[in-house]
């Protein structure tokens, strides 16, 4: 099942365009790994230095939009990516959402550009990028941010993600709702007056109820830190980068400990750390002044917009 039907299927097709602070985009379908095909928001010019956004497992492209127009800003070619079982994108019918799937469908998006570009991931996209830099015997990425992810993340902070992406199978009966699940999971950010723009993240399916806009194959089975497997993939993987890295932590993240950090060093000696104070593991959503100015003061060092 698809949760994105009026889409059209052609590679590249543009469907629909926005435009906000006079930064315009269109959404566009990329063909990708096994058959399906993925969906992103792109915008500025082709021959510029390109960035992908890559979102966090059951976010949404949509998790991005003040930081894909500050880029767009700052003059970069920008697809912001809704990752399979994601959004618009499509559900994988055999319900793989493993880092190596999601790293094959990056390497199709990538494989449309026309030179080679910075990765930005959040928590699961973090990863993505960093399984797809550290395992491809051709270099196909100038530079990686990785927010608030590490290969070996702490558990309390994975089990209260993996407990509220399992709850509430039988979705919400109103955007108020789902709003209150949202506040009751993250406390610290202070809750939007309006929270229609919550229904980008949210679909409304036949019964009229509201279910978050994700496959839930993935929620009954999310990429876990746990087993050693995730591990020691992600950790084989940074000791074969040898590209610019940033990692961006939120200083009230429950996800990333220093230990954590300490250990992704000895693997990728030359990691940068940008820490956000008072941003938790959302760090984009709580901080993204300080966030926009980290990233893009890291990527006008490794890929500047000349």
């Amino acid at each position: 099942m698809s949760g994105n039907s009026f889409f059209p299927s052609p590679n590249g097709a543009a469907v629909v365009r926005i435009s906000a602070n006079d930064v315009s985009t269109e959404t566009r379908r990329y063909d990708a790994f096994d058959g399906l095909s993925v969906a992103a928001d792109v915008g500025g010019d082709p021959s510029h230095p390109a960035v992908i956004l890559l979102h966090g497992g059951g976010q949404t492209r949509h998790s991005w939009a003040g930081a894909m127009r500050e880029l767009l800003v700052q003059g970069y070619h920008v697809i912001n990516l809704d990752a399979r079982g994601h959004g618009d994108s499509d559900w994988a019918k055999d319900g793989d959402y493993g880092l190596k799937a999601l790293a094959a469908d990056l390497r199709a998006v990538i494989g449309t550009l026309l030179s080679k570009p910075a990765l930005v991931g959040a928590s699961m996209g973090g990863a993505t990028g960093l399984c797809l830099a550290g395992n491809d015997r051709e270099s196909l990425v100038t530079a990686l941010v990785m927010v608030d992810v590490v290969p070996r993340l702490s558990p309390e902070g994975v089990a209260k993600i993996t407990h509220f992406m399992r709850a509430r199978p039988e979705g919400f009966a109103s955007l108020e709702e789902a709003a209150a699940a949202v506040a009751a999971y993250n406390p610290h950010r202070p809750r939007p007056k309006d929270v229609t723009g919550l229904m980008k993240n949210l679909r409304r399916r036949a019964d009229g109820r509201l279910h978050w806009h994700w496959d839930p194959a993935f929620a009954r089975n999310p990429q876990s830190p746990e087993p050693p497997q995730f591990t020691d993939l992600l950790l084989r993987a940074a000791a074969h980068v040898r590209i610019p890295t940033l990692l961006v932590r939120g200083m009230e993240s429950d996800i990333v400990a220093p230990e954590a950090v300490s250990e992704l060093r000895l693997h990728l000696p030359g990691l940068e750390v940008f820490d956000v104070a008072g941003a938790g593991h959302m760090v984009a959503g709580d901080k993204n002044d300080a966030f926009n100015c980290g990233v893009i003061d890291f990527l006008k060092r490794y890929l500047p917009v000349t």
